[in-house]
């Protein structure tokens, strides 16, 4: 892959262990295309879900993703983009499921339950390196990080997750027959910032714990 529209700005080999995406749906597989596209082989896609039609709207996968296992649909979207990373990418096709993770972490999945649980599991890890967490409405989204060296920050981030996933529906925007509204500006515009707030910390140049989006006002703002 021809790195040089970026390599002076970033370059991939600096990452020292693997990138571990938890969730692939449309934060996760809008991390993982933009990841890719800087460079970046070194990853593990956890999802335990097919693709479906809805999905298309708002997520990386294309009419002939349907019905494919995400994991799989995405490891195909990839090679689209960089062949080579054929024999680098990961796939765990049954999601997280309590394992024990080393390196940096994405999380990118549909329930408040199961970032709690992560991050309490791995608070005292030192094989962990930092932890990147997106949460997404309509026109608004939240970006959370922690560098894993610094116990604040790791309980600041746990601090965000004391609700429940049915408390979390209440603030969700859904259609009149219930399903849940997304659009992709708004998925692509808090991933673009999280992907830069990776690479910031890649670099050395500290991280971002709080990003806040909101597209309908044009708010941007960061901690």
């Amino acid at each position: 892959m021809n790195l040089s529209k970026s390599l002076e700005y970033f370059q991939p080999s600096s990452i020292n262990g693997r990138i571990h995406i938890i969730g692939c749906g449309s934060v996760g597989s809008t991390v993982a295309e933009n990841l890719v596209r800087c460079g970046v082989k070194n990853i593990t896609l956890w999802d335990m879900d097919t693709v479906e039609q809805h999905n298309i709207v708002n997520q990386m996968f294309t009419e002939h993703h349907i019905g494919k296992p995400k994991t799989e649909a995405l490891l195909d979207l990839l090679m689209d983009i960089n062949p080579e990373v054929k024999s680098t990418i990961e796939l765990r096709s049954k999601g997280w499921q309590g394992e024990a993770i080393s390196g940096y972490v994405f999380l990118c999945v549909d329930t408040i339950e199961l970032r709690r649980t992560f991050v309490e599991k791995h608070m005292y890890s030192t094989a962990v390196k930092a932890v990147f967490d997106f949460r997404t409405l309509l026109e608004s989204a939240q970006h959370y990080a922690a560098d894993w060296t610094n116990l604040q920050q790791k309980k600041n981030l746990l601090a965000t997750m004391q609700f429940s996933h049915e408390e979390a529906m209440e603030d969700t925007p859904v259609s009149a027959c219930g399903v849940t509204l997304g659009v992709a500006t708004t998925v692509r515009g808090i991933v673009a910032l999280g992907v830069s707030n990776f690479i910031r910390f890649i670099k050395g140049q500290g991280i971002k714990k709080y990003v806040v989006l909101d597209l309908a006002n044009f708010i941007l703002d960061a901690f």
